[in-house]
């Protein structure tokens, strides 16, 4: 009988600790590490997207707007630039990196505006069926990276606020000890000054 009671007790015991060990947040950080990979991947994934449009938006206005030779030089420089730089999600934790990666592609989203301005002046340019086509698609593009980043800001948001929180900060000062905050979007140098409209 003894051997049947301590049997019993040893495999309460083992289902009593699996209990608390899956809802003590050990499997959170690792989760939300992974949804914020995922989510950087999406980020990626848009602005490959916007990356591939610049080429045939720089042919057709090019065809129009030849004289706009530094505008156009401007766009597939800043677009050189913007898919050199490579951030995977290992250096997620690498603020610098992840600066870097967002000035490229602020620079990118400039040279643009200033690609698209320019072609307010060519009413044949704007009233193509191809430049129209490109520039809906470029700006949907431009959305579906706000919401990427938006996504990614949030996963992020998450995972770095379960490295200081209890009860994961437990297991983010133990299990997880190697595990760093990852960096986040900030905002654009002078994104809080509304643009000057002059007429």
């Amino acid at each position: 009988m003894p051997k049947v009671i301590s049997r019993t007790c040893f495999a309460l015991t083992i289902i009593g600790f699996s209990l608390v060990v899956s809802s003590c947040g050990y499997n959170t950080i690792p989760t939300l590490q992974e949804q914020a990979k995922a989510r950087w991947s999406d980020v990626q994934n848009q602005y490959q997207r916007r990356a591939d449009l610049i080429p045939n938006l720089v042919s057709t206005v090019q065809g129009y707007a030849a004289q706009e030779k530094n505008v156009l030089t401007a766009v597939v420089e800043a677009r050189a630039k913007a898919t050199q730089i490579k951030v995977d999600a290992s250096d997620l934790t690498d603020p610098d990196k992840v600066k870097a990666f967002q000035d490229a592609q602020a620079q990118l989203t400039g040279a643009l505006g200033r690609l698209l301005a320019v072609s307010e002046n060519y009413p044949d340019l704007k009233s193509n069926a191809n430049f129209l086509a490109l520039q809906s698609q470029l700006e949907g593009t431009e959305n579906r990276i706000a919401v990427a980043r938006r996504d990614y800001i949030d996963a992020v948001r998450a995972f770095n606020t379960a490295l200081r929180t209890f009860p994961t900060v437990i297991w983010a000062k133990t299990a997880f000890s190697g595990e760093k905050p990852m960096a986040e979007f900030t905002a654009a140098t002078g994104a809080e000054t509304p643009p000057q409209v002059k007429f």
